[in-house]
């Protein structure tokens, strides 16, 4: 019997240092730069709650007690508190006033290493994984893609791993032209011709067998042993999908999300 996607977890990889983005990670994992006001990691998870899932893996690395204290104070966050400092555990939340919504989420942080590797990450979280089949995906990128269709994809051609294949965008305009210098054709910031690996995966739990070790990198000799067996297929998506890599990255997704032009916000009304 299939398991219900209500059913089914999600793993987030949460161990990036954003060695690249150090101009607003210096003292954060990378899953917790914001995006108007709220981590990146945050958007992710509330994409995939919109197609029902809600119980969340992390794979927690560097800086991952901040990704911990997050969570545990969250309530803190949203909503207005009565404490009594003759027992601090004692707290009195309250559903009244602006910002209340609490998300329907069940959370597994789970201490991965500083330095282990994305396939060593995911077999630490073995003990925590429930069924045969999973949805896994990076801290750091967004897409409006959607898992419904992913997942039937998945269990369409039945092998063990499904990459969600993305068009790379571009910073850059491509320019063509003639040998004697006349331009034909300008085209600003186009997206960059074949697929990339966006993340987005979907994996049997088959999967555990070939990771081996913290150095274990899911992208290099466990891919390829995949594709050797023919157990790995691309999901192509010509939609929507951006990382937040750069500075830049994090300028662009703020701005998209200020002007409410953020197409990964697949979810209700934005507060």
């Amino acid at each position: 019997m299939q398991t219900n996607i209500e059913d089914m977890q999600a793993i987030i990889l949460c161990g990036g240092q954003g060695t690249r983005i150090r101009a607003v990670a210096e003292d954060r994992p990378k899953p917790m730069v914001e995006i108007g006001g709220k981590p990146i990691l945050w958007h992710i998870m509330k994409i995939y709650a919109h197609f029902g899932v809600r119980k969340f893996v992390l794979a927690l690395g560097h800086q991952g007690h901040t990704i911990v204290d997050f969570f545990a104070d969250y309530q803190l966050r949203q909503r207005n508190v009565t404490i009594n400092l003759r027992d601090s555990s004692a707290r009195l939340f309250h559903s009244d006033g602006v910002g209340t919504e609490i998300e329907d989420w069940e959370i597994t942080l789970v201490h991965t290493g500083e330095e282990t590797m994305t396939g060593g990450r995911i077999k630490r979280l073995e003990p925590y994984l429930h069924g045969d089949t999973f949805f896994a995906t990076y801290g750091d990128g967004l897409s409006d893609v959607n898992l419904k269709t992913l997942l039937d994809f998945h269990r369409g051609h039945q092998r063990i791993a499904t990459m969600t294949g993305v068009h790379l965008p571009t910073t850059f305009g491509i320019v063509e032209a003639e040998p004697d210098g006349s331009i034909h054709s300008f085209r600003e910031k186009p997206t960059m011709k074949g697929y990339i690996n966006g993340g987005f995966f979907v994996f049997q739990r088959e999967l555990l067998d070939s990771l081996d070790g913290d150095s274990c990198v899911l992208e290099d000799k466990p891919f390829q042993e995949l594709v050797d067996k023919d157990q790995l297929r691309m999901f192509s998506y010509d939609g929507f999908w951006h990382c937040m890599d750069h500075y830049k990255d994090y300028s662009t997704l703020n701005t998209m999300w200020k002007e409410g032009q953020a197409p990964w916000k697949v979810w209700g009304e934005r507060k």
